[in-house]
């Protein structure tokens, strides 16, 4: 097979096709959606299209018209939609096995191999991987039970901001309050604390490091206050919860906004999870497998987490898997210490072994990082221009935006407009943010830099219009 085809090859144009939409097939299918499918169904109602194939980073709809992808499935598709060199590779797998639970199959046994290899800092070579439901969710309960398993204490530790899934135990660590009304009560002692907002933070004057715990303050009034709640949490003993079992983080916030904390907030979380032998988990199911323009977040940072939780991009082509990769040290369970139905999802794992080896072959965490930096640079030239960002940032390609109205109030609307004009005009993108003012933007990592052009084009006019 090779190494596969080329980034260029992959898509069906370099430029979106569009005409009427949401066309007359795509109305159809929606309304047709409507009428039977869950009133939980959210993504239509911005982007009403429906899909018929996709193949890279651009998407077909069911009346022919042609989108760029900017929002790859929110992190899923690193590696495009339909990439040849995944797809074959699972089509000959489904032909083999595709459900083991855990007996041993040769897929299973590289792929565990192809993640110890990139684990970030010292987990490389020194890291066992479990497998249990498919998604990030049952990754994230997967790491609760590590934590507790490991520490016999049972408090949590996350941040505000954070998300970490909606399954009971994810849920309770997640910080927004729209997914948890009316499915109290949550997990107990699970406590949030300020996540570092460079952007939002007010700074201090002179020096901070009288208060900040970390060894090497960085001089951030934002990452010491955070660092400062974290450090009360486990060892104030009027912090009103048990010492945490373990501190969940993001290392780069997704669903919070894109927030980029400073270089030394992961390090000030690892010399405060070492003190109190409480595990430190970095929640990769966003950053990780390339989108940061590094395998996993935490590699910006020079921080070796104990667990790294992993979903999305990691079935590489849209299959569902879930897993966490974890420091042996921490490996005390039984037999059947973790399990899951569909932990031995092997068409999935064929998909994880070969999208790592696509990014490896066509140097795509540089890629990524090139093309990043380009189209932040795009969006920095509008933003020198108006008050209404405030912030362009993230790393690679995992990009947010800020904006805000005329009185600097977070704006969620103007968000809503400049979706529905890219939408209208062939590029699809998202939201984000506490407050939903965040543009969003995670295209595959196989974008073309002429795909990157057009489609930041388009993005730049429709925020122009906006801001008009």
């Amino acid at each position: 097979m090779g190494h596969g085809p080329s980034i260029d090859e992959l898509h069906f144009a370099e430029t979106p096709s569009v005409t009427k939409v949401p066309g007359p097939n795509s109305e159809s299918l929606l309304a047709r959606q409507e009428a039977v499918d869950s009133s939980a169904v959210a993504y239509p109602k911005r982007i009403p299209i429906g899909i018929d194939e996709a193949k890279g980073a651009t998407i077909k709809d069911v009346d022919g018209n042609v989108f760029l992808d900017f929002f790859g499935g929110i992190g899923v598709l690193n590696v495009g939609h339909a990439n040849p060199y995944v797809m074959d590779a699972v089509h000959e797998q489904m032909d083999k096995v595709v459900h083991t639970i855990d007996f041993p199959t040769e897929p299973r046994i590289e792929l565990i191999e192809k993640l110890r290899e990139i684990a970030p800092g010292d987990l490389k070579g020194a890291s066992n991987v479990v497998f249990g439901g498919p998604s990030g969710s049952d990754a994230i309960e997967g790491s609760i039970k590590l934590a507790k398993h490991n520490t016999g204490r049972h408090g949590m530790l996350a941040f505000e901001g954070a998300y970490h899934g909606a399954t009971a135990g994810a849920l309770s660590l997640t910080a927004g309050k729209k997914y948890k009304e009316g499915y109290a009560p949550m997990l107990p002692d699970v406590v949030h604390v300020p996540y570092p907002y460079p952007a939002r933070d007010p700074q201090l004057q002179g020096d901070i490091g009288g208060f900040c715990p970390a060894e090497d303050c960085c001089q951030n009034t934002g990452c010491a206050t955070a660092l400062d709640a974290v450090q009360r949490k486990f060892e104030d003993p009027y912090s009103g919860h048990e010492s945490p079992a373990g501190i969940w983080v993001e290392p780069i916030q997704g669903e919070g906004g894109v927030v980029v904390p400073p270089k030394g907030f992961m390090k000030g979380l690892r010399d405060i999870a070492d003190d109190n032998d409480a595990l430190l988990i970095a929640d990769e199911i966003q950053t990780g497998l390339g989108r940061t323009g590094e395998w996993f977040g935490s590699d910006h940072f020079g921080v070796t987490p104990d667990a790294v939780t992993m979903a999305k991009a990691l079935g590489g082509t849209g299959l569902p898997i879930g897993a966490m990769l974890y420091h042996e040290k921490f490996d005390t369970w039984g037999p059947g210490g973790h399990i899951g139905t569909f932990r031995g999802n092997v068409p999935a794992m064929v998909g994880g072994i070969k999208a790592i080896e696509y990014i490896e072959n066509h140097n795509l965490l540089a890629h990524a990082d090139s093309v990043g930096r380009y189209l932040r640079d795009r969006f920095r030239e509008i933003a020198a221009e108006t008050d209404r960002i405030i912030e362009v940032r993230g790393e690679g390609l995992f990009i947010g935006v800020e904006f805000v109205d005329a009185a600097g109030a977070p704006d969620k609307e103007i968000i809503k407009t400049i979706q529905k004009t890219s939408y209208k005009n062939g590029v699809l993108v998202w939201s984000a943010g506490r407050n939903g003012n965040v543009l969003r933007l995670i295209p595959p990592l196989v974008i073309t830099e002429t795909q990157a052009e057009v489609g930041a084009d388009i993005i730049c006019d429709a925020i122009t219009t906006a801001l008009d």
